[in-house]
């Protein structure tokens, strides 16, 4: 289910450019949040060493401004107590030295790592500072600033992000897991219309999908079992079909036998009387008596192909003597001829007596064709020819004729020709299968028919 497998990277591709956007979302929040710290660090001192200042001036009754807030005096925990982990102040009373008091810089979450620390300094740089005024109404008092230290700031910050990304990362893995789960189970018919349609294209159009629900793929599964079901409709009817016109053409010879023999058999044979005894007859006209025995001989020749071809013809042999001694005389009418091109080697494995009528003559007549075809389109030596019942369960007879006649297997199946085309649809009208390769020195090809599919196709 190589879709699921995508979906799911997918998801994941999803997920980590989420995390990515979340990352950079909570990075900017973060340095947002440290500026805001700063910022309202600086205001809650600017305040407090305000009243601080304000309470001096009170309590010593005088205006004098010099040294109001010594060092001690605002440096307290107080100060510290208004100044958000992370932050530095600095506060010099005018004329003085600036000093500085910093919360919590070293212990503001986990270290973060170097990569991190890069990223972070080049996208946001140092941070940056606020100042404020100790009071608007005596502005030479002097100034508040405040700075996020910056090792602090990205402490601060990577504890924000691995937080947070902890959980995204927790509920991502979580939501591809389950959307996972969710998409293979929905997806899980899809094996089964395959399945179907594989078994479909295979020939098998009993094989129907179990549909489990009414939904798409439910949908989907109906159609693929209706067209199953017309598909096994319309073959049964080709099938019938075919066998028809294969009993009308075996009709047709027989016909077409009886005709030849009770007429040009009967006219040859006159001719060869009358030849005979014109010969007979024109004892004192030689060149009479050779032509009449050319004449006989041009019709003996006739009256052998006449024989060929009744034999060819002619299907009531196998009723009445059998597959196997049928394939016996085609094999020994190919090797008794004059000038034969290749020997045919014949081999019966099986009880081929016993073969229903139609196996039998599709059989016979595959045979007949492919030692034509071997001998007409190729050049070989040997031919073998060999015919077998299998003796499994599964009742079925095989046939497989191999040359050396070094011919192409490719050019048989672009063929056009009427030969192999018959072979095919005499194969195919029982269920049977064809297949067509190259062998050693030449080309094999083996069919083979299911004896059971033919018993039905003839009930």
């Amino acid at each position: 289910m190589r879709l699921i497998f995508r979906l799911v990277l997918r998801l994941t591709a999803i997920a980590l450019a989420c995390l990515v956007l979340t990352a950079s979302f909570v990075m900017v929040d973060a340095h947002k949040a440290i500026e805001a710290e700063t910022t309202a660090s600086a205001e809650r001192v600017a305040h407090g060493l305000e009243n601080l200042f304000w309470r001096a001036i009170l309590w010593r009754a005088t205006m004098r401004r010099d040294n109001v807030l010594p060092t001690p005096d605002w440096e307290s925990f107080s100060t510290l107590r208004l100044i958000s982990p992370g932050v530095c102040i600095s506060y010099a009373p005018a004329g003085d030295t600036p000093r500085t008091l910093c919360s919590q810089t070293e212990n503001v979450g986990s270290a973060a790592p170097p990569w991190f620390s890069d990223l972070y300094e080049s996208a946001f740089g140092a941070p940056g500072s606020a100042t404020r005024l100790l009071t608007v109404r005596a502005p030479d008092t002097g100034l508040v600033v405040a700075r996020a230290d910056p090792q602090a700031a990205i402490r601060q910050a990577w504890r924000r992000i691995s937080v947070v990304l902890s959980v995204a990362a927790t509920m991502a893995v979580g939501i591809c897991v389950l959307s996972g789960i969710a998409i293979w189970q929905a997806l899980a018919p899809t094996r089964a219309i395959v399945d179907g349609l594989r078994k479909l294209g295979e020939g098998d159009y009993r094989h129907r999908i179990a549909v489990f629900t009414k939904e798409e793929f439910g949908l989907i599964a109906a159609a693929v079992n209706d067209l199953a079901e017309r598909l096994a409709q319309t073959t049964a009817e080709r099938v019938a079909l075919t066998k028809r016109l294969f009993e009308v053409q075996e009709d047709e010879r027989r016909a077409l036998a009886r005709d030849l023999h009770d007429e040009f058999g009967q006219c040859l044979t006159a001719m060869i009387a009358f030849a005979a005894a014109i010969e007979s007859s024109a004892k004192d006209r030689p060149d009479l008596a050779e032509d009449a025995r050319a004449i006989a001989k041009v019709a003996k020749r006739m009256m052998a192909s006449l024989r060929e071809t009744l034999a060819r013809l002619r299907s009531q042999d196998l009723e009445e003597l059998g597959l196997e001694a049928c394939l016996v005389r085609l094999a020994a009418s190919w090797n008794a001829r004059t000038a034969p091109k290749a020997v045919v080697h014949l081999g019966l494995v099986g009880d081929l007596g016993a073969l229903p009528v139609a196996v039998s003559t599709s059989v016979y007549r595959i045979a007949q064709e492919c030692l034509t075809n071997a001998m007409r389109h190729g050049a070989p030596k040997e031919i073998h020819l060999r015919v077998e019942r299998a003796g499994s369960d599964e009742d079925a007879v095989s046939l497989v004729v191999e040359d050396d006649g070094g011919g192409d297997p490719q050019k048989i199946h672009a063929s056009s020709g009427r030969g192999i085309l018959g072979v095919r649809e005499r194969i195919a009208a029982f269920g049977g299968s064809l297949s067509i390769c190259g062998a050693a020195r030449g080309v094999r090809i083996s069919a083979r028919i299911p004896c059971a599919a033919s018993r039905l196709v003839e009930a």
